[in-house]
């Protein structure tokens, strides 16, 4: 069947901080300059923020710039911070970090609580009050490109399609959204985002991307417990000295408290589960008893970018451009990414409008890269650069060193530290082999702070039509077994935290039957067939239904094995508050 093309001057790919204000960001200038200039926004989610997981505490910088009286259109942005505090953990005690000795950087007075879901949704109806074209429920699945190579828009994946690859009763094609300039807003690790990258060499002389897997929950807690606008971070247990993380717990709203765990997924240990991880941390005699008597409501999981500075790959294209997440502005020391999402988002729309009243299409936005070099976006992630890096050293060395860096720039004395450390190697190469790496016991889940993936999975309210091909897909099938689970023990049953990697009991293959005449030693056959019935044969099962799209397994795969591609739209996780 044809597919059905619709015509824009921009096609903006994914509904999230970057997306959202690029699209609002176009309609101001084109009202400004009395233009007609047509906007779409497609998402993959099955409605704007339902694949939104952030902590979240937002710097306003970036909606003061692109809506200014966003406090009287009764913005999301309800609980100012009124206490900050950063602890460092060991197994059984917590131990402050006077807020003076913290560099002015980490200071979240001025930044709200929020979720940045919701911030979404809100941002959405501003967009859509200007003329924007939203469609929730559409995955773009491929890019389309001119004849002399240039980005001229995306078609979105058909729907109606079975596990087999043949069409269902209610098949329909996808859609052709052809572009003048395509802004590709996908967040971290977006599949076509990677596919542009490898096409146009935008990361050639780039420092490998680096990333963490954020995992969060929802709490209702008890009144008494709660401290509306109080932010803490912490550092340390339950995670040793050789691998990056930490956690934070946000109140908010009505009795509402954001808690999440982030594990850096350069992790060595191919025994180690972040998900678990995040369970026991809960479980320390200063966090706990904040979630005793209360009741969990929400969870979720996403990869988050960590390279910073040095990991951003070149912005622009024939036809389009990578905005936010999909190029990777977090701050990681700030735990802060959408306000730099929400700037480049502002920074493209700038530039492809100035492209569009020029006559211009489908060439490349130069100007937009000009103006992010010169923008505070790169002067907040420059400020930071050497503190991810510097984790090599250890938490403890690495988190001194970062400290006296941002101190330093504090001071207005970052001529002190001119040079730029640079990452090592990706993540997906730094798991060690499983038998020279120390075992992990984690405690059992008590049902009462602490709960299983599956449970946790429910509360995501993540839901894929059963039928439908697999969107995780293995280019090698034998690489499971052969080597991720000979070799690594098995990890993607631990780094994925929807329990979406099994590895299970293959059916063992029928008994061999000599043939005749044939010498076998009947002792060996025996011992063969007793060494079989103790360790049966194993295969990995993907229950790809509980994906909450985190994309860590494109990520952490040591043999880069699992392809992430977006399933039929609407599918996924749908998250409420988060």
């Amino acid at each position: 069947m044809t597919r059905e093309a619709m015509d824009y001057d921009v096609v903006i790919v994914g509904g999230g901080p970057a997306g959202l204000s690029a699209a609002i960001r176009l309609k101001q200038i084109a009202q400004q300059q009395s233009r007609e200039i047509s906007v779409c926004i497609i998402e993959k989610g099955s409605e704007i923020g339902a694949h939104i997981l952030s902590g979240a505490v937002i710097d306003p910088i970036a909606l003061n710039e692109l809506i200014p009286d966003w406090r009287s259109r009764s913005a999301p942005l309800d609980t100012p911070v009124t206490d900050d505090r950063f602890l460092i953990l060991t197994a059984h005690r917590a131990y402050r970090i006077a807020n003076w000795m913290l560099p002015r950087l980490m200071d979240n007075q001025g930044n709200y609580i929020v979720s940045l879901g919701n911030v979404c949704r809100w941002l959405a109806k501003q967009a859509e009050v200007l003329g924007v074209e939203i469609y929730p429920g559409f995955a773009a699945t491929e890019v389309l490109f001119t004849e002399g190579g240039a980005v001229h828009g995306v078609a979105t994946g058909d729907m109606g399609v079975a596990r087999d690859g043949s069409h269902k009763a209610e098949y329909q094609p996808g859609m052709e959204l052809h572009a003048k300039y395509t802004l590709f807003a996908e967040g971290c690790r977006g599949s076509l985002s990677e596919a542009l990258m490898t096409r146009f060499g935008l990361r050639e002389n780039i420092d490998p991307p680096k990333y963490g897997i954020g995992l969060k929950e929802l709490w209702e807690v008890a009144a008494d417990k709660h401290q509306r606008g109080l932010v803490v971070h912490t550092q340390g247990w339950p995670l040793d000295s050789h691998t990056g993380g930490g956690s934070f717990i946000y109140h908010w709203g009505d009795n509402l408290v954001s808690v999440g765990f982030v594990v850096h997924l350069n992790y060595r240990n191919p025994h180690l589960s972040p998900y678990d991880e995040f369970q026991r941390f809960k479980t320390h005699p200063t966090i706990r008893p904040t979630f005793e008597g209360g009741k969990r409501i929400g969870y979720g999981s996403r990869a988050i970018n960590e390279g910073g500075l040095q990991s951003v790959p070149q912005l622009t294209f024939p036809g389009g451009a990578l905005i936010g997440c999909a190029a990777g502005f977090v701050n990681l020391p700030r735990i802060k990414g959408s306000h730099n999402a929400m700037k480049t988002g502002m920074l493209a729309a700038e530039a492809a409008t100035a492209a569009l009243i020029a006559g211009r299409a489908n060439d490349d936005l130069t100007e937009y890269q000009r103006a992010y070099r010169t923008s505070w976006v790169y002067d907040d992630l420059y400020k930071v650069r050497n503190v991810k890096p510097g984790l090599k050293w250890g938490t403890w060395m690495g988190t001194l060193h970062g400290g006296i860096h941002m101190w330093l720039h504090d001071l207005g004395l970052g001529a002190l530290v001119p040079w730029t450390l640079h990452h090592g190697e990706p993540d997906h190469a730094t798991l060690h082999a499983a038998d020279d790496m120390p075992q992990i016991a984690y405690p059992k889940y008590d049902g009462v702070v602490t709960f299983d993936k599956l449970s946790s999975v429910y509360l995501s309210n993540t839901n894929h039509e059963e039928n439908q091909p697999v969107h995780l897909r293995l280019r090698d099938p034998t690489v499971p077994v052969e080597i991720n689970l000979r070799v690594y023990g098995g990890p993607e049953a631990r780094y994925c935290p929807a329990g979406v990697y099994e590895f299970v009991d293959a059916a063992p293959p029928p008994p061999r039957v000599a043939e005749v005449g044939e010498d076998q030693n009947e002792d060996e056959s025996r011992s063969a067939i007793a060494i079989a019935a103790l360790r049966p044969p194993k295969r990995l099962q993907i229950n790809a239904q509980n994906c909450v799209h985190c994309k860590t397994c494109d990520i952490k795969d040591p043999r880069q094995n699992i392809h992430w591609v977006p399933p039929e739209g609407g599918g996924g996780p749908n998250y409420t508050n988060m």
